[in-house]
């Protein structure tokens, strides 16, 4: 199942993809909550009230705009340095190799769209992209085993983790060039683990201006998605809804030489099988 959170002749609801239709969850079926948070807040049975919704209410896909499928998270947390090739271009520029997790916040208000404008900031020229696989949160949990993991994950999106390179590694934590408006785009929607299979076996690519730039499995990843859910579920309670991204390829711009940064009129594409598309141009930002 697919799960969208989208905008048509002004109204913001959820729905699921059916073929080329969103079919709309709330209108369908009125005991089922009108956000994405609240409809994983609301537990298995919601999903499976979802899963069985056929109705009248349903629009063309081509006719909706697609919205970040979860605008309001409690927690966006991101792993660094989980490629192995990654971390091997990393330490050419000078980082090195984390003995072990290594996470950061990203603010919840840097979440954007799946075809949002990202902000070239005004205070920084050195903007980057990374294609990220992201896990979202399906149940509230807490110390949560490596091989009961999955269980709690409620399904998976895209995610370009875009980082202001110069902010980024001016702080230890990393949160605040990692979190600056716009900086977060999600989606195109949550796609259910059952359509997902294996998550360790996805090919994820990012493309700028057409120019191929990564391209990966998540099987490269050092720490896999269950082992990074019982690493953070050990120190705090997970929460429906809470973003994981869960690490990006070799190929990001700071690492090449020269260093290839994004400049105002670049686009974006980050594709993961299985999951779908997202694109996003750089604009300058607003002042």
């Amino acid at each position: 199942m697919k799960l969208v959170t989208y905008r048509h002749n002004g109204r913001i609801s959820i729905g699921k993809v059916d073929g080329d239709q969103v079919i709309d969850l709330p209108r369908n079926d009125a005991a089922l909550p009108d956000t994405m948070l609240g409809l994983l807040q609301a537990g298995s049975d919601a999903i499976t009230r979802a899963r069985a919704v056929r109705g009248d209410h349903a629009v063309p896909l081509a006719q909706v705009e697609l919205l970040a499928p979860l605008p309001n998270p409690s927690k966006f947390l991101a792993i660094g340095m989980n490629y192995r090739k990654h971390v091997e271009e990393a330490a050419r520029v000078g980082v090195a190799t984390p003995p072990t997790q290594v996470w950061f916040n990203k603010q919840v208000s840097c979440i954007n769209g799946p075809f949002g404008d990202v902000h070239l900031p005004a205070v920084s020229d050195k903007l980057d992209y990374e294609v990220e696989l992201c896990a979202v949160i399906g149940q509230r949990c807490r110390h949560v085993k490596r091989e009961e993991a999955a269980t709690f994950i409620a399904g998976y999106m895209v995610c370009n983790d875009v980082s202001v390179r110069d902010w980024q590694l001016a702080t230890q934590t990393m949160t605040i060039g990692k979190s600056f408006d716009t900086c977060g785009p999600t989606g195109p929607w949550i796609v259910t683990p059952d359509e997902i299979g294996d998550p360790h076996a996805l090919r994820l690519r990012m493309w700028v201006n057409g120019e191929l730039r990564q391209d990966d499995e998540t099987g490269s990843m050092i720490h896999d998605v269950y082992a990074q859910v019982a690493h953070l579920s050990t120190a705090f309670t997970l929460e429906p809804g809470d973003l994981l991204a869960t690490g990006t390829p070799s190929g990001v711009g700071v690492a090449m030489s020269p260093a290839k940064y994004l400049r105002v009129g670049d686009v974006m594409r980050a594709d993961i099988d299985g999951i779908g598309t997202i694109e996003n141009r750089v604009v300058a930002e607003p002042v």
